[in-house]
């Protein structure tokens, strides 16, 4: 594994608040929802995935990088990190009852276990699951930027859903309703790397 300093463009010694701000810049730059469709959407996924790993190494070690990057490090390259890892390219292959599989035979109750549990949520369809479990990581890992960005976009999301839906008259619902819950249901889904209505 690669310098994490040099992964996220930064100098060695950097502040916290200098390594959330490289993360941030750079998930924003490669997260994999930018490169839907996109050739490049294998090499962006595998770049988010180096830069996660750095990001939480040098978060879990308050900065420091002794050299040798696999030995010290337990979030991704330890027994439970290969699992999410495995998890994460499940999930992104759509092999969504593998992925739901594989993590309930390794609950670990760490914040990276209820935000995959979640995603894994919002591709089945069962949305308020999905947030409760997405809240639950960021609620224990408040400066992961990751669970932070999904859960604000799944807020973004139901205030918009609701203020649509806050306007509506509830004495006419007909096919119109259902189908803007539907397409709202599918934006969700999509906003998570999945597709709940597919396009022929």
């Amino acid at each position: 594994m690669k310098n994490p300093y040099e992964v996220l463009g930064i100098k060695e010694g950097a502040s916290e608040e200098e390594i959330r701000r490289a993360y941030k810049e750079l998930a924003r730059k490669y997260h994999p929802d930018k490169y839907a469709n996109n050739p490049l959407s294998d090499l962006a996924e595998e770049k988010m995935k180096e830069i996660n790993e750095a990001y939480n190494y040098l978060m879990k070690n308050k900065g420091s990088y002794s050299g040798d990057y696999s030995r010290g490090h337990d979030s991704y390259q330890g027994h439970a990190g290969s699992i999410y890892a495995r998890v994460r390219n499940l999930i992104n292959q759509g092999n969504i009852m593998a992925a739901e599989r594989l993590l309930k035979e390794n609950q670990t109750g760490e914040a990276e276990w209820y935000f995959l549990s979640g995603l894994i949520s919002l591709r089945k369809g069962w949305y308020d699951q999905g947030y409760q479990q997405i809240s639950r990581a960021a609620a224990m890992d408040p400066s992961n930027p990751e669970y932070r960005f999904t859960l604000n976009n799944l807020h973004r999301q139901n205030a918009a859903y609701r203020s649509r839906g806050g306007n509506m008259d509830s004495d006419n619902c007909d096919a119109c309703d259902f189908c803007t819950c539907l397409l709202c249901s599918d934006c969700c889904c999509e906003c998570m790397g999945g597709d709940l209505i597919s396009c022929c």
